[in-house]
């Protein structure tokens, strides 16, 4: 799908405002080439104050990419896209973000066995224009966002399981506790929705996004 402006990202200098090595691993599995810049925004919002998880989602993600792109803006080079992302679990009104040490995973992953939870992603992409017409050395930014959700159904599994899953590492620098790319994937029946949103990043979507942003017609 991105094809057509594959020309132009492969010119450009683009940020990932995100550790998250599965981010940078999707994004470059389709050509994309980042430069990973993780944002030191303190992820402390307040959840209550938004609507919703896809709210709390999109401004979380917005607040961690605009700190990347005020830290990269005086390069000599500043980014022309800087990507940033947000990923969590909600089920039952509650919102789960990475699990703060084993118990919270164990409590998480318990809550989930035998029942179906969403996993929100939001993404914000911003884009740098200098003025060197104008002379005025500013630079111009563009911000798009977007959220996509998908269902994960989560097979029943035993509190033994659940503590060996844990014991391997792999939970505790996921949103919801589990990676359903690895060992977290025995845990999952099926999903409705984006795989690779589970992962962290909704790559369909991202792709028309991004078309959209570089103005180029998807009908």
């Amino acid at each position: 799908m991105l094809q057509p402006i594959m020309h132009i990202l492969n010119s450009q200098r683009i940020v990932l405002a995100s550790g998250s090595p599965r981010r940078k691993q999707i994004l470059e599995n389709v050509g994309i080439t980042v430069e990973v810049i993780p944002s030191t925004f303190e992820e402390k919002l307040e959840k209550g104050n938004f609507q919703g998880p896809a709210q709390y989602v999109m401004e979380t993600a917005l607040q961690k990419t605009l700190q990347v792109v005020q830290a990269t803006d005086k390069d000599k080079h500043p980014p022309d896209l800087t990507i940033g992302a947000d990923t969590v679990v909600t089920m039952d009104n509650k919102i789960f973000e990475k699990p703060r040490d084993k118990e919270d995973a164990f409590q998480m992953l318990s809550s989930f066995s035998g029942r179906s939870h969403t996993v929100y992603t939001g993404v914000v992409l911003v884009t740098n224009s200098r003025n060197v017409w104008s002379g005025d050395g500013i630079n111009h930014h563009k911000i798009h966002q977007f959220y996509e959700s998908t269902e994960v159904f989560m097979a029943p599994v035993t509190s033994e399981i659940i503590k060996a899953y844990i014991e391997t590492g792999e939970p505790m620098d996921k949103a919801g506790g589990y990676g359903i790319q690895a060992l977290g994937g025995t845990l999952v029946e099926k999903v409705h929705g984006d795989f690779f949103n589970v992962m962290g990043f909704p790559l369909s979507r991202f792709a028309q996004e991004l078309l959209r942003l570089y103005q180029i017609n998807l009908s």
